[in-house]
C-alpha cells in the first residue's frame, strides 16, 4: 500500500517524482501530464530555450523567457498538480533561474550537479520548497551542515541520485562500477537518520527521497522500507506519448542493448550514462570542436572543452540521434515500446 508525498504544505497523492531531464527531454508536457495524475511534475530548465529563433544570439534571454513559458503551460495541463523545475548548480546565472522560476510560481526546485549552498538565500521568504540532490551521506552532511549554520534552515525533502541514474551523476566512475548494492542501501539508511535529525531540529518533516533504477513496485516498497518515503523516476518516463523528446530519442531506448549503455566524461565535470553511438564514439578519440559557446556551464572554457554539451543534447532533443549525447539511466534498455504516463505510474501504483 502506497501513501501520499507531504513536502511542506504540499502533498502529492502519489510519492513519486518525474526526474527533470535536459536538454528538452521533460518540459511541459511530460510535466503537465505527471503532475496532473497525481505525481509531481519537473521541468528542466537546461537550455529550456532552445526551440527559440533568438536562441543563438540571446540564449539566457530565451531560456528565463521560456522558463515562465513552460511553468505556464504545464500549469494548464497539470490540473492543480504539483511542479517542480530541475535547475542545475552548475548553470551559468543560476540564480537568474531560481529567481525566475521563484517569480513564475513554481511550487519546487530540485536542484544538484554540485552542492546547491545559495538556495535558501535565493528563495528566502517565497512559498516555493527546495529540495537539494545528494548522492552520498558525506555530501548530506556537508549540505545539511551548511545550510543550518549559514542559512538557519533545513530542506523541505532530501533527494539522493544513485549510481543507477541517468545524467550526470556524483559519482566517480570506478563508484559506478563497482557499485555494492548493499552498501548504498545501508547509506541510504544513515541519510534518513541524519535528515531526522534535522527535522527534529526544525520541527518539520522532511522526507527523503531517492532516485536511480527503481523498476516496479516491488522495488519502490523496498526502498521505502529503508525510511524514504517517496522515490524519483525518469528514464521511465522517457518512452512515454507525452514526453517532450523527439520520438527518434524514445526509439533509441527502446532499441537499445544493455551493453550499449555505457559511463562517459561530461563537461560538466562529473561522470554521466549515456547510450553507445557515433557521437560517443567520436569523444573516445579525443576532443570535438565547439564552433559556438552557448554560456551554458560555469566551468566552461570553450576552446578546451572535449565537446559541447548543450549541442550534443539539443541534437538528442531534436532526435539527430548518431550526433547526440544519448542520457539514460541503467535500465534503459528494458524500454520496449512508447506508452503513456498512466501505464509507467501503473508500474508502481497499478
Amino acid at each position: 500500500m502506497f501513501h501520499s508525498l507531504k513536502i511542506g504544505d504540499l502533498t502529492a497523492k502519489l510519492p513519486i517524482i518525474q526526474g527533470g531531464m535536459g536538454v528538452g527531454i521533460s518540459l511541459s508536457s511530460l510535466a503537465g501530464a505527471v503532475a496532473a495524475k497525481g505525481g509531481i511534475g519537473v521541468i528542466s530548465t537546461a537550455q529550456i530555450g532552445f526551440t527559440e529563433a533568438d536562441y543563438d544570439r540571446k540564449p539566457l534571454e530565451a531560456n528565463l523567457r521560456m522558463v515562465g513559458e513552460h511553468i505556464r503551460r504545464a500549469r494548464q495541463a497539470a490540473k492543480g498538480g504539483i511542479l517542480g523545475v530541475n535547475i542545475m548548480v552548475a548553470t551559468k546565472n543560476y540564480e537568474m533561474y531560481v529567481k525566475e522560476a521563484v517569480k513564475n510560481g513554481i511550487d519546487i526546485i530540485i536542484s544538484g550537479a554540485g552542492l546547491p549552498t545559495e538556495l535558501p538565500a535565493l528563495v528566502k521568504g517565497t512559498k516555493t520548497k527546495i529540495i537539494p540532490i545528494i548522492s552520498s551521506l558525506k555530501g548530506a552532511r556537508v549540505l545539511l551542515k551548511l545550510w543550518d549554520r549559514k542559512e538557519n534552515t533545513a530542506p523541505d525533502a532530501v533527494l539522493i541520485e544513485g549510481p543507477k541514474a541517468g545524467g550526470h551523476l556524483g559519482f566517480t566512475a570506478e563508484e559506478i562500477q563497482n557499485h555494492d548494492e548493499g552498501a548504498y542501501k545501508k547509506e541510504i539508511e544513515e541519510i534518513v537518520s541524519l535528515v531526522k535529525e534535522y527535522s527534529e531540529k526544525y520541527e518539520k518533516d522532511i522526507p527523503v527521497i531517492t532516485a536511480g533504477g527503481i523498476l516496479n513496485k516491488q522495488d519502490m516498497e523496498e526502498y521505502f522500507s529503508l525510511g524514504v518515503k517517496g522515490i524519483q523516476v525518469a528514464t521511465k518516463f522517457v518512452t512515454t506519448e507525452e514526453c517532450d523528446a523527439d520520438y527518434r530519442y524514445k526509439e533509441a531506448y527502446i532499441n537499445c542493448k544493455k551493453e550499449d549503455i555505457v559511463i562517459v566524461k561530461s563537461p560538466v565535470g562529473m561522470p554521466g550514462r549515456a547510450i553507445r553511438n557515433d557521437f560517443i564514439e567520436k569523444t573516445l578519440l579525443g576532443r570535438v570542436p565547439v564552433n559556438h559557446c552557448h554560456g551554458c556551464i560555469k566551468t566552461c572554457n570553450p576552446k578546451e572543452t572535449p565537446y559541447c554539451i548543450t549541442e550534443a543534447l539539443i541534437n538528442a532533443a531534436k532526435g539527430n540521434i548518431q550526433k547526440a549525447l544519448l542520457f539514460c539511466g541503467a535500465n534503459a534498455y528494458l524500454e520496449d515500446r512508447i506508452r503513456t504516463v498512466d501505464d509507467v505510474l501503473g508500474d508502481y501504483f497499478g
